[in-house]
């Protein structure tokens, strides 16, 4: 069986959570998989960890785009544990649209036996065998938190007139429009993929009071995390050397993600001025990692605003393999996300030892199981009240992090990929 993966996502140097499931998700199912045929799509070189999947820790500097090789049909050689899998590089000369235009054009003209997405957005022509994974459907739940954006040439008047062809396209239904891509593309998944996988029970639940699907068309399957290597680490030398490469001041609350209205942070700084303001003794700083998206000029304005310059840490990107040591050394984790689907951050955190709080909505509740101590993320005192507690209370600190460390073994990647595997077989 020769099954087709778009492994866009999974290629890129910076990811969250969407991006890591699609490059951990790929590199385990060529660790399970010898009897099938894979070809991975991606509109540039694979690099890195997608290039070689046979490594076991994710590796920026390896395999670089220079280093490419090719075969005399074309496809990119990579490196897999049995030699199954190779990749099809789809030029496309527009910097949007690939899905539905070069990808579109290959399943239309070379369509492998399987076809699976691991984010949302099908090509418009696809095997009948088709698998896709919707993460969430946030942009329905919490219209606000998404920046309505055109997506599209540059150019105005290509700009209008492509505008126009999508109106058109839809029945007058969206437009060229970022969010309502996102409607158009889930809308389109959910109607022609074979069968659907989700990330939680909550995102099913989501998905199913929002269209009109049955039930039995969508999977649950939970993500892992990289547990070769998020660990605790207890190697205080080496903690405080990654420290001080990223200007990080001990102790610390810590949290990684987009740096977004979406994940709360502006409720995240008011809460922790607040915090500050309250009691002077606190010497905690706020540590936030992540690249900037929707609502990133709002933090900045916060911080100013409450005069947490020297307070709050904005490190942005952190390379993987630094992550284990600026998690084992923070006090806490911190998880103010106003929606979330899953939370592979929670998995990362429990793992290397570190107590959690966080909101009490959406998959949280559900990942964590009792290993995190909740709050109301649109309840400011709240908030306070949690990073209080994790701040002046050891014993709670200690508490959550057996909790964490206990519920941490339930999720793994190898496991993902298994349910994966069988779901793909079952097509």
């Amino acid at each position: 069986m020769l099954i087709g993966i778009d492994a866009s996502r999974a290629n890129r140097n910076h990811k969250n959570g969407t991006e890591w499931y699609s490059y951990y998700l790929i590199r385990h199912l060529a660790k399970l998989d010898d009897k099938n045929e894979y070809i991975l799509y991606t509109d540039q070189p694979l690099v890195g960890g997608m290039a070689d999947l046979t490594k076991e820790v994710y590796l920026p500097t390896y395999k670089q785009e220079s280093d490419t090789e090719y075969d005399k049909k074309g496809f990119q050689i990579i490196k897999s544990p049995f030699n199954n899998f190779k990749a099809k590089i789809l030029k496309w000369p527009f910097k949007n649209f690939w899905t539905l235009g070069r990808l579109s054009l290959e399943c239309l003209f070379y369509r492998p036996d399987v076809f699976f997405v691991p984010s949302h957005t099908l090509p418009l022509f696809q095997p009948k065998k088709s698998l896709v994974t919707i993460h969430d459907i946030g942009f329905i739940k919490n219209k606000y938190l998404y920046k309505h954006e055109p997506i599209g040439p540059k150019n105005c008047k290509v700009k209008a007139v492509m505008n126009l062809l999508i109106k058109i396209f839809t029945f007058g239904k969206y437009k060229a429009d970022a969010v309502d891509y996102l409607h158009w593309s889930t809308e389109c998944a959910l109607k022609n993929a074979a069968k659907i996988i989700t990330v939680s029970n909550s995102s099913k639940k989501d998905i199913l009071e929002n269209y009109k699907v049955s039930e039995d068309k969508i999977k649950v399957i939970y993500n892992g995390y990289n547990d070769k290597l998020f660990k605790k680490i207890i190697d205080e030398k080496r903690i405080n050397k990654v420290l001080y490469k990223y200007g990080i001041d001990r102790p610390y609350l810590f949290y990684v993600g987009k740096i977004e209205k979406k994940k709360n942070i502006p409720g995240l700084i008011e809460a922790f001025a607040i915090l500050k303001d309250r009691d002077k003794a606190i010497s905690h700083k706020l540590v936030l990692v992540g690249d900037a998206f929707f609502g990133y000029d709002e933090v900045h304005y916060l911080i100013r605003e409450y005069n947490l310059d020297n307070d709050v840490i904005m490190t942005g990107w952190i390379e993987e393999e630094d992550m284990p040591y600026v998690y084992s050394g923070a006090s806490a984790f911190v998880f103010a996300s106003n929606y979330e689907a899953f939370g592979i951050t929670l998995l990362e955190a429990m793992a290397c030892g570190l107590p959690i709080t966080a909101s009490n909505i959406s998959s949280i509740p559900e990942v964590l199981n009792g290993a995190g101590l909740l709050f109301d993320p649109c309840d400011t005192e709240s908030i306070v009240s949690a990073l209080r507690k994790m701040i002046s209370d050891k014993d709670l600190r200690e508490k959550l992090a057996t909790l964490g460390n206990t519920r941490v073994k339930f999720f793994n990647w190898d496991k993902c990929a298994r349910e994966t595997l069988e779901l793909i077989k079952s097509l």
